[in-house]
This record gives structure tokens, C-alpha cells and sequence, in this order.
């Protein structure tokens, strides 16, 4: 009778120990999961950010060279140019990283 009433408390304590790692694993996922959702936001405000600020230095480059008094020198012409290519180069990476994530 003993051996049967100390078979059950063993199985007890080892079931309440298996269920109290589960939680704590459970738990450790759940912020993982969290703080991923947090840094893909984070990384998507930055691109969000970079984008606007492509779009701003654009305009503000397009509207110096339209103002005749100016003199704008090849400077501003080479930065407009590569503004343009890295914005364009940026848009395919994601479209390729959108395409490899879909298939």
C-alpha cells in the first residue's frame, strides 16, 4: 500500500513539474513571438521612414534645380541620380524578398 501511495506522489509531483515547464516554455514563446511582431513593426516604421525621406530629398533636389538663380552645380544632378537608383534598387529587394515569402 505504501509503494502504491509513494508511486502516485511521485507521479504527481514529476506530472506538476512537467506542467510547470510547459508554462514557463509557453511563456518564453509567447514574448519571442511578441518581440518579433514588435522589431518587424520596428523595421518596417524604419523603411516607411527611409522612403519618406528619398521622397522628401527628391522633391526638394527637383524644386532647387527649377529655380533659375540657383546654379546649381553637377553635384546636385549626381545625388538626384543616385537618390533615384538606390530608391529603385530598394524596391526590388523587397519585391524580390516579397516574391521568395509568397513561394
Amino acid at each position: 500500500m505504501d509503494a502504491v501511495v509513494l508511486g502516485v506522489m511521485q507521479a504527481v509531483v514529476t506530472s506538476m513539474g512537467i506542467w510547470y515547464l510547459q508554462r514557463k516554455l509557453a511563456k518564453r514563446d509567447d514574448a519571442a513571438e511578441k518581440r518579433e511582431k514588435e522589431r518587424e513593426d520596428m523595421e518596417y516604421n524604419l523603411l516607411t521612414a527611409v522612403n519618406a525621406s528619398i521622397a522628401l530629398g527628391e522633391a526638394t533636389a527637383k524644386a532647387v534645380q527649377r529655380i533659375p538663380d540657383a546654379h546649381c552645380n553637377g553635384d546636385m544632378t549626381a545625388a538626384l541620380s543616385y537618390t533615384t537608383t538606390v530608391k529603385h534598387d530598394l524596391k526590388n529587394f523587397l519585391n524580390r524578398k516579397a516574391v521568395e515569402k509568397i513561394v
